[in-house]
């Protein structure tokens, strides 16, 4: 397992589309592994194939917060929802392009997903609470939107702004 760096914002790539995966392979499988090591030290629990300039429609996570249950990691390749309910919810969102900006997201409550696993075979599952917030932000990422285009135009300026000097700053710092 390798650690990748994670895009920020603004950067273009995170505002594509992904390709979807044609198949499985040894190098899917790695970057697989290699996301969810990078998403566990950022730490996280989701990460696009986007956020690594990977665009293909794959993402990783697990929302397991409890210190005494062993990690729940899920893999989801070509992703899609297959419902939502129509109850909504607000969840305080963060992202790993975004370090330590937060919005409030409405979406809804529950997601049934259906994607493909590393084995091959599809998979669909019902999710909700931060399950659900996760899936459906991860998902965001693969049709090139972000949890800021779920906020208003000014707080997307501004949390753009400050990614912006924040860049500009980890630039200045690394030369």
């Amino acid at each position: 397992m390798t650690l990748r760096h994670i895009i920020l914002h603004p950067d273009p790539r995170l505002k594509k589309r992904c390709e979807p995966v044609v198949r499985i392979t040894p190098e899917l499988e790695t970057l697989a592994a290699d996301m969810l090591a990078t998403m566990y030290q950022a730490p996280g629990v989701g990460l696009a194939a986007p956020q690594l300039g990977v665009l293909q429609r794959m993402f990783v996570m697990d929302c397991s917060k409890d210190p005494d249950r062993s990690a729940a990691p899920l893999v989801m390749v070509n992703p899609e929802i297959v419902s939502l309910s129509e109850t909504t919810r607000i969840f305080e969102e963060g992202c790993l392009s975004f370090p330590d900006i937060y919005a409030e997201v409405v979406r809804p409550t529950e997601v049934r997903m259906r994607w493909t696993g590393l084995d091959g075979k599809t998979q669909e599952r019902d999710f909700d609470g931060l399950w659900s917030t996760c899936a459906q932000h991860e998902l965001d990422h693969l049709n090139g939107k972000l949890f800021i285009d779920h906020v208003g135009p000014m707080k997307r300026q501004m949390i753009t702004r400050k990614m912006v000097k924040l860049k500009r700053e980890l630039d200045r710092d690394r030369a």
